[in-house]
């Protein structure tokens, strides 16, 4: 067999700027000669950009000062659009927790449980289609299938204005989590609590006053529908396909500089073939299950907190407007929190007792929402933005997750299985109060810890299959470094493996192979 081409993941996730590569390249063991486990790999495997890298010669020197000004244009064209559709799919699903507020259950006549269901079969429906998403996202191009459903979901969301009863809003809510499924929640960290959490509370409460012609439910459904189709036209001008057909990247050599970027860390581009050999390693591999479980502890609390927070705040004695206005704080909660845990992540190298630390403050507002009295208000709604810590588990979960997991085919399955168990988490209608939030919690915190030293397990064993090929034991995970570390560790490391004899872009010859991190012995596991 031929070798594949796609996407390796290894040293991390922060694409640092690319520095001196070294050209000679002596010879060095193979993993089959090693007598480690042979690749998978097939011509119709390679990776997206491999014609472009193979038309240029191969690997070239990039200077720091180019690599910092393509990375300049990537964070504009690439995660501006991503920001945008992740922020309006977040504003979408929070316009059921928002008319909520303004009477939605009376106006609509809904009772029993049949608000909870609106909420539940948004997220049913996105694990039953999560499979054929996370299909169509490694055949199709990314920018046609994303574009397509950010205007199926905002023509849905504008059409549930109309609906006037329970069959009429569970139909658009089913139709809503069909085109939502393929919005990966990790497309953006910060958007989903400046946008839902802080931009949407804010309309909601200037779209409440106008009652003209339209009840206020009906304007939040219309108003924020339409603001989410006017942007579809800019997420399509904005959005590449790939580093093989950016439009922004036409100037000079930037394509080229943008593949070397990658190339450094492992990540490749995108292999548009299905791999099952990859899709049933997933399987077999615990940390899918393990991250599918933490999903489901840290979305079970969040189903209730978010989508009857505007309710369970109405219920300390607001009105409808000061509700929603005591919605703003917990974006910014989020946004500050998640800043800093980025920053103590960065500061101490390691990510598994950050997240596990942060149960922590979550656990304790929900013991106080118990405790305190209810006519307490000010120390209830104390509790209650404490419990909101609990965001930024999700956005860090997906970060860390994402990074330990090589190959196209099964780093799209295990995404999606990590937003099946959001999903499972979300689903069915929870009731039996703050105890289950906090046993989940519980449970993720040892979940968290259990993961990480699972993780440096397996880079020990990574290191042994390195020393086999001759190759350094052991690498650094560079993702938490500054730019000036990175460079400084990259310098050392060509210096140590030049003075064995090895040239250190052995470490980067598989880049855009299509291989898991079963398979890749440079693959770094980031705990």
């Amino acid at each position: 067999m031929s070798d594949p081409a796609s996407i390796i993941q290894a040293p991390g996730e922060d694409m640092t700027g690319l520095g001196e590569q070294v050209e000679s390249k002596p010879t060095i063991l193979h993993a089959e000669e090693a007598g480690l486990k042979p690749r998978h790999a097939t011509q119709g495997g390679l990776d997206d950009v491999n014609d472009l890298v193979a038309e240029a010669g191969g690997q070239f020197n990039v200077p720091l000062t180019d690599s910092n000004r393509v990375l300049r244009k990537i964070d504009l064209y690439v995660c501006v659009p991503m920001c945008i559709v992740y922020g309006l799919q977040n504003l979408d699903k929070g316009t059921l927790s928002y008319a909520a507020v303004f009477g939605l259950q009376a106006q609509t006549k809904l009772v029993g449980t049949e608000y909870s269901w609106l909420t539940s079969c948004v997220y049913i429906t996105q694990f039953l289609f999560q499979p054929l998403s996370s299909y169509a996202l490694v055949v199709f191009p990314v920018k046609y299938w994303v574009v397509f459903n950010l205007t199926a979901w905002s023509i849905v969301t504008i059409c549930t204005a109309a609906a006037t009863n329970f069959t009429g809003l569970i139909i658009c809510r089913i139709l809503l989590g069909m085109f939502e499924a393929t919005i990966l929640p990790s497309f953006v960290l910060i958007t989903q609590m400046c946008v839902a959490s802080i931009i949407g509370p804010l309309m909601a409460y200037g779209i409440g006053h106008a009652t003209k012609g339209i009840k206020q439910y009906q304007g939040i459904f219309l108003f924020i529908g339409a603001v989410s189709l006017g942007f579809a036209p800019l997420v399509f001008y904005l959005l590449p396909n790939g580093p093989t057909t950016a439009r922004f990247l036409l100037h000079g050599n930037d394509r080229l500089i943008a593949i070397e970027r990658m190339r450094e860390n492992n990540t490749g581009t995108k292999a548009s073939k299905w791999k099952w050999h990859q899709f049933w390693e997933a399987m077999r591999d615990p940390k899918t299950w393990m991250w599918t479980l933490m999903f489901i502890c840290v979305t079970l609390p969040s189903s209730a907190i978010g989508s009857f927070g505007g309710l369970i705040t109405k219920g300390f004695g607001f009105n409808d407007f000061t509700t929603i206005l005591m919605q703003i704080p917990t974006g910014a909660i989020g946004i500050i929190t998640l800043l800093i845990a980025i920053y103590l992540t960065n500061l101490i190298k390691t990510r598994f007792i950050i997240i596990a630390f942060l149960c922590l403050p979550a656990i304790a507002g929900a013991c106080g929402l118990i405790y305190i009295g209810r006519d307490n208000v000010r120390g209830l709604m104390g509790c209650y933005y404490v419990c909101y810590l609990f965001a930024t588990l999700q956005p860090l979960l997906y970060s860390w997750a994402n990074l330990n997991a090589g190959g196209t085919t099964k780093r799209v399955v295990t995404t999606a299985m990590l937003f099946a168990g959001q999903c499972l988490g979300n689903a069915p209608y929870y009731h039996t109060g703050l105890y289950v939030d906090i046993a989940a919690w519980c449970c993720l915190c040892v979940l968290c810890v259990v993961m990480g030293f699972y993780l440096k397990y397996l880079n020990r064993k990574q290191a042994r299959r390195r020393v086999a090929l001759g190759l350094p034991a052991e690498l650094e995970d560079i993702s938490v470094m500054t730019s000036a570390e990175a460079e400084a560790y990259k310098r050392s490391l060509t210096e140590r493996m030049s003075a064995q004899g090895f040239d250190a872009a052995q470490l980067y010859e598989n880049a855009f192979d299509d291989l898991t991190d079963f398979e890749n012995p440079n693959f770094i596991y980031v705990w």
